[in-house]
């Protein structure tokens, strides 16, 4: 058994993206599946119809490897057999986790490409992250008012602010109520699948692209 603090927990094509902390050890784990992208449904979270949320901690049935699918370095296959509610940690808890990186994710900019990742030795291909930030703005990123809202986070990389899809639910879901968050907090970032967005050539190469997949803030 792995034991985890939850970092993340998001949405992914349909099913979810779930990550931690090994407590153990202070690598970043994502257990996966052996779907084409690694996702995790809700049936293959074995606690009994509890959906994990960021701070809890898990002890889950992981392999000590997984696909890697060619750029990722925290995979982890998930194993048959029950998952555990163990404990929960706090803000304060995981903070010592948090880093003020003067890149997120590699570069300034809002995606890495595989071939960067590839550049790297095995472990420095880190598609997870939990920075510290001081100056977090959300926005409403949808094309016409009628649409679903869609909501980024502005982060700085490298100096330059980057406008970043946040796929946290529970968050999304505060900020469709009307929530104003916190400019201090905790944020869990990753790296999609590569894919290549409308308007890019062809001969370019698909790109990771950044994503806010966790909000931690502090409690009040």
């Amino acid at each position: 058994m792995t034991r985890i603090v939850v970092l993340a927990n998001s949405w992914k094509h349909h099913d979810w993206c779930i990550a931690g902390i090994e407590l153990d050890t202070g690598r970043w784990i994502r257990p996966v599946t052996g779907l084409d992208d690694g996702r995790v449904p809700v049936n293959s979270m074995k606690l009994g119809g509890y959906f994990p949320q960021l701070l809890d901690v898990l002890e889950i049935p992981l392999d000590s490897t997984g696909p890697d699918f060619g750029f990722e370095s925290e995979n982890r296959t998930i194993l048959p057999g029950r998952w555990y509610l163990c404990d929960r940690m706090t803000y304060e808890d995981i903070e010592k986790y948090a880093k003020r990186p003067y890149y997120v994710l590699h570069n300034r900019r809002k995606y890495v490409t595989p071939t960067e990742l590839l550049q790297k030795s095995f472990e420095k291909r880190v598609t997870l992250q939990l920075i510290r930030v001081d100056n977090f703005e959300v926005c409403d990123a949808r094309k016409e008012p009628t649409d679903k809202p869609k909501w980024n986070g502005k982060i700085l990389s490298g100096g330059r602010k980057l406008e970043v899809k946040i796929t946290d639910p529970v968050f999304v879901e505060r900020l469709n109520g009307g929530y104003k968050p916190s400019p201090s907090c905790l944020l869990t970032m990753s790296l999609s699948m590569p894919h290549k967005p409308s308007g890019w050539d062809e001969d370019e190469e698909p790109a990771c692209w950044k994503l806010i997949a966790g909000v931690i803030e502090p409690q009040k």
